[in-house]
């Protein structure tokens, strides 16, 4: 079958594309993630935390990349929404985890946009999380991918900035 149902699938290969992408990219992260432990407590100069920085910082984006592509694994190709197919910076949401934990949390667009104090209650709008909210309305579930697989919140509440 080289097309899945409704197009709501990837097609065989790209399957196989983004599967061999998602490969390369476990590895990479494996072998990154032993060089930004080995940076812990080893810092000597400025040039040497600036490439520990460097690679932690490609080590969060690999680990973007690697939620991304799972959930188009999963889900296939996301649903088409408004504009870029985010939420707004500045948007207000209300999560029930699976957990029972209720989350309120302010959408942002990129990571230097976290208020002081609020890391916690973030969420990035190019998250796989975000991405997977933009289009949903208050009392839906949502699934979305994490790097332990496929997991799901209910939307509460959503606040749209004016």
């Amino acid at each position: 079958m080289s097309k899945q149902n409704q197009g709501t699938k990837l097609a065989d290969e790209s399957r196989d594309r983004v599967a061999a992408e998602l490969a390369r990219l476990r590895e990479r992260r494996h072998r990154l993630e032993i060089e930004v432990a080995n940076d812990r407590g080893m810092i000597g100069d400025h040039g040497d935390a600036a490439e520990a920085i460097q690679r932690a910082d490609e080590l969060v984006g690999l680990d973007d990349r690697i939620n991304e592509l799972d959930r188009l694994l999963l889900a296939g190709p996301a649903r088409s929404h408004p504009k870029d197919g985010t939420l707004p910076a500045g948007t207000e949401v209300t999560l029930r985890f699976s957990d029972g934990a209720v989350v309120t949390m302010l959408v942002i667009s990129v990571v230097e946009q976290t208020p002081l104090g609020r890391e916690a209650e973030t969420l990035t709008a190019g998250s796989p999380l975000g991405l997977a909210l933009a289009g949903h309305h208050e009392g839906d579930t949502v699934s979305y991918s994490t790097p332990q697989g496929q997991t799901q919140v209910e939307l509460l509440g959503l606040k749209v900035p004016r």
